[in-house]
């Protein structure tokens, strides 16, 4: 798997179809440890706070 860091200026249609292209070209190996690597990063998200709207006890819609 590539590290790219690169910055692509593109439409929300052809950065679709890129990203879709770049999954299928992935090996079933490679689209694993991908996974993987993306379940390793979501820990840095602090996802058991409440949201603040709750606290402010303000309407939501869900």
């Amino acid at each position: 798997m590539k590290d790219n860091n690169t910055i692509f200026f593109e439409t929300k249609e052809d950065s679709n179809q890129r990203r879709s292209r770049e999954a299928l070209d992935r090996s079933p190996h490679e689209r694993f440890v991908f996974f993987l690597q993306l379940c390793e990063e979501m820990q840095f998200f602090d996802a058991n706070k409440p949201h603040p709207n709750r606290l402010k006890d303000n309407f939501i819609i869900e």
